[in-house]
Formats: structure tokens, sequence, C-alpha cells
């Protein structure tokens, strides 16, 4: 079994609240990118799971060994631990991690209060990857995009490369989501980077156009990249986050 890079492990914590939180990375990404944002969330008196997805946080061959099905596995898995000791849940995901909450608000929808989406990704938007069925079987990996912080020294210790299967992967589950983002109801905090280099904006946009939810937020961060939950706008994703948590779970 590959060695879990240093920090990237799964983590959780035991809250004093009767709401759990579920935090979710994004692709070729891990816990570090959140780990801020759950810890602060657990200092909140939350419960919090921020598991490691399958393929994650080893080597960025691992990942092609996995597909969307084992990473939304292993999100309700990991929803499971909260239900059984929270009476609400809130699913928060960065990046492909938002993906895979919109999969459980549309899949899952009574076992969760609310959702929260930073910089989530639903839509291929480079007309190269139109090749990539045929192109995953022969070229393994393309340079990643990880690291994508307006911070100087921040670090996501993201992989190196990007698995073309596990991004064909990612292809068809933003398919499956956009399909039928007009089920979602739940209340929706959205959070985009104003300058995001790996999502296209509009894929923000795109969900809020299509969910059938009554109460949807969006924040506009000024100041960060993609991962911008290590970037300068942290504190006020913490804040923002923290404050929708304690709104639909009430």
């Amino acid at each position: 079994m590959a060695q879990v890079i240093e920090g990237a492990q799964a983590w959780s914590a035991e809250g004093r609240r009767d709401v759990g939180v579920l935090v979710l990375h994004g692709l070729t990404g891990n816990p570090v990118s959140l780990r801020p944002l759950a810890e602060s969330l657990a200092g909140d008196g939350y419960h919090v799971e921020l598991p490691r997805l399958p393929g994650h946080g080893t080597r960025w061959q691992d990942l092609a060994r996995t597909t969307w099905h084992d990473w939304a596995r292993e999100a309700n898995a990991a929803l499971e631990l909260l239900r059984a000791r929270t009476s609400a849940q809130v699913a928060v995901g960065l990046s492909m991690g938002g993906t895979l909450s919109l999969h459980l608000a549309i899949t899952r929808p009574d076992d969760l209060a609310g959702i929260v989406l930073i910089n989530p990704t639903v839509k291929p938007r480079d007309p190269r990857l139109k090749a990539l069925p045929a192109i995953k079987w022969v070229v393994p990996g393309l340079p990643g995009v990880g690291n994508d912080i307006a911070r100087p020294g921040a670090d996501e210790k993201p992989y190196p490369k990007m698995s073309l299967k596990a991004l064909s992967s990612l292809i068809d589950l933003q398919r499956r989501v956009r399909a039928r983002l007009g089920e979602v109801r739940l209340p929706l905090l959205v959070l985009t980077s104003r300058q995001d280099h790996v999502v296209d904006v509009a894929d923000s946009r795109l969900v809020i156009d299509r969910v059938a939810s009554e109460r949807c937020e969006h924040v506009w961060l000024e100041r960060s990249y993609h991962v911008a939950t290590l970037d300068y706008d942290a504190a006020e994703i913490e804040q923002r986050v923290a404050a929708f948590v304690e709104k639909v779970a009430a």
C-alpha cells in the first residue's frame, strides 16, 4: 500500500453540537486543502468528517485505479458516520468535492440540511477533452493543476500529474450531476473565486441558475484563486460556512 503524504490523512473531530459537517476535497488534492476549514468548524463545536478520497494523497498513479463511484462511496460512508452521532448534517465541497456534494444533495436530499460549494466544477470546458475517451488509454497522465493559490508559500500538497482516467470519470460524474441539478432543493451557499485558473467561474453560475433551491447565496472571493480555503479569503470562508451551517441546521 502506498504511503500517505504527510498531512493528507483523513481527519475527524467529535463536537459538542448536534450537527455534523462533511468536508470533501477535490481531484488530485487531499485533506490538506481543507484541514484549516475542518478544524475551524470543529472549533465551533461541530462534528466533522474530512475523508481522504480513494486514490488521493499517496501517488498520482493510484488515482487511475479509482472512479467517481469510489469517491462517492467514501463520501457516503463519511456521511453515515456523521448521521450516527448527529441529527443534522451539512456537506461542504471544494472543486470536485462540490460535485460530490451536489451528488449527495440529489441522491440523499433527506440526509442533508444544506450544502456549501467552493469553486465547484460541473462542466468540462476545454474542447481538447473531447479526445479524452481515446487518449486516456495511451497517455496515463498530464501535468497537474494543483496549488492554484495566490498566497505565497501555501501548499495543498497536490499530485504533480493528473490521471486522465480519473479525469474522464470526473467528467462522467459532472454529466450526471448537471442532468439532475433541477432536483437540488436544499439550501445552498456558493463561494466563487473571482480569479480561478482551474475551474471556469461560469460553473458556479450554471449551478445557481439550474438548482431549485429557495435559499441560494452566492459570494465572490476577491483575493483568492482556486484553492481558496488555503488562500487570502480563508478566514472569510470559515466565517461564512460556519454561519450557513448554524442557520440551516437550526
